[in-house]
């Protein structure tokens, strides 16, 4: 290597750290503003007096407005770029943030909480719709794993730290706190990503053809097999950790607010390791199936332990709550999947599309959750065991269907041709 060649070398590393840490930056706050409600759940429905089905709505609708943020989303980014999208969706994240903080009903944090998930839908998409056109196809699940990881260093905040400034501080002023945070990485976002011509695709493209190229997505082979896992993929983890874990570890072992925190924690951390593990294991099996299949089926498999046992020994449930952490998050694979199916000119709304699947599952299961939960007497104050049992077995018996629908995907890892 030429001392010139290496000096480029060096210069294109450091252009790719600067870029993934701002891009994971702002990813954190998107992730900590979807986990954030699993911690003070309880605290909401004993301040406000939520049913279980509100409290499921309030976390899951963020979740439905992310999910339908995505078709426009999807042509925004082809159109427009990737860091304008970034820019206006962080004012909308900021404007629903001090809502929820100075909300005083349900509807309040329910308003708050959609514009939340609209001002979040660009964070993962939009990182991804930039990685995919600027560096090459076989180190895309590798970029997945770094972004998704620096990102749930957000829900890791959701945790112990949020735990703990709730009980320093109050809910409230925690949210504002997290509101100057978004504008603090939007302006970081603002510095260092620079528009390219590269990262818009289709500027010239009319509104018509955008939307055309929107159903030419969904017309892709095997978009609707790894759609369907989409589905279960990422709601695994969020319906634990983002919801009724919490209200889990408080109602059935007395955990205290700062206890559910360092539990929940325990999961995240075990997720970070998770997409970095996960992230080269399409290339080490030449195979994106091999490894989603193998994780979906792991994370049904602890699911279904917990929903047949519904008690566990403190040390068999601190293992549990790291396999809720660490093989949900084979799904980094599983975007690398998707991205993989899609030519280059149809990668912005690919993704998103794709990404309708993850949220729009993770809305469908939080507000399913909600509703059986709530077929269940209350007893002593909080949910019955035999709520929670029924809550993890329906997750399970979710990933199973939705892992049979994969099965009949095409895997172009497996065979070059199959490429988009």
């Amino acid at each position: 290597m030429t001392a010139d060649v290496a000096r480029r070398s060096s210069i294109a590393t450091r252009e790719t750290v600067v870029l993934v840490t701002a891009l994971g930056g702002i990813y954190i706050v998107s992730q900590f503003l979807r986990n954030s409600v699993g911690v003070i759940a309880p605290n909401l429905a004993s301040e406000l007096g939520l049913s279980a089905k509100e409290v499921g709505l309030l976390a899951s609708v963020f979740f439905f407005a992310f999910a339908a943020a995505q078709i426009p989303l999807g042509v925004a980014l082809d159109r427009y770029g990737p860091r304008r999208c970034m820019l206006v969706c962080a004012g909308v994240a900021i404007a629903g943030t001090l809502m929820f903080a100075f909300a005083t009903s349900p509807f309040w944090l329910i308003a708050a909480r959609v514009l939340m998930g609209i001002g979040s839908s660009c964070y993962l998409m939009a990182p991804l719709a930039l990685y995919a056109r600027r560096y090459p196809p076989d180190s895309f699940a590798t970029m997945v794993g770094l972004q998704m990881g620096l990102g749930t260093l957000g829900t890791l905040l959701a945790t112990a730290p949020f735990a703990f400034a709730v009980d320093l501080v109050g809910w409230r002023v925690s949210y504002v706190v997290v509101a100057a945070l978004v504008l603090l990485a939007a302006f970081a976002v603002a510095v260092v990503v620079r528009d390219d011509k590269s990262d818009r695709g289709v500027a010239h493209e009319t509104l018509r053809a955008s939307l055309r190229g929107t159903l030419e997505a969904v017309r892709v082979p095997s978009f609707w097999p790894v759609f369907a896992l989409q589905l279960a993929s990422y709601s695994s983890f969020v319906v634990v950790v983002g919801l009724w874990g919490g209200p889990y570890l408080t109602h059935i072992y007395g955990y205290s607010l700062t206890e559910r925190g360092n539990m929940l924690f325990v999961a995240v951390v075990a997720q970070i390791i998770g997409s970095f593990l996960w992230g080269p294991s399409d290339r080490l099996f030449n195979s994106y199936k091999v490894p989603v299949l193998t994780g979906q089926l792991l994370t049904a498999t602890a699911l279904g332990l917990a929903a047949l046992v519904g008690v566990l020994p403190k040390a068999a449930l601190v293992l549990w709550f790291v396999a809720i952490g660490l093989f949900p998050a084979v799904v980094t694979v599983l975007i690398a999947h998707g991205k993989s199916l899609f030519p280059t000119q149809l990668v912005g709304r690919g993704m998103t599309l794709m990404n309708i699947g993850t949220m729009g599952g993770v809305f469908v299961s939080q507000t399913v959750t909600g509703f059986i939960i709530d077929l269940f007497p209350i007893v002593n104050g909080g949910y019955a065991l035999n709520a929670y049992r029924a809550v993890f077995g329906f997750q399970a018996v979710f990933i199973l269907l939705m892992c049979l629908i994969y099965l009949f995907s095409r895997d172009p890892r497996r065979n070059p041709r199959d490429w988009g």
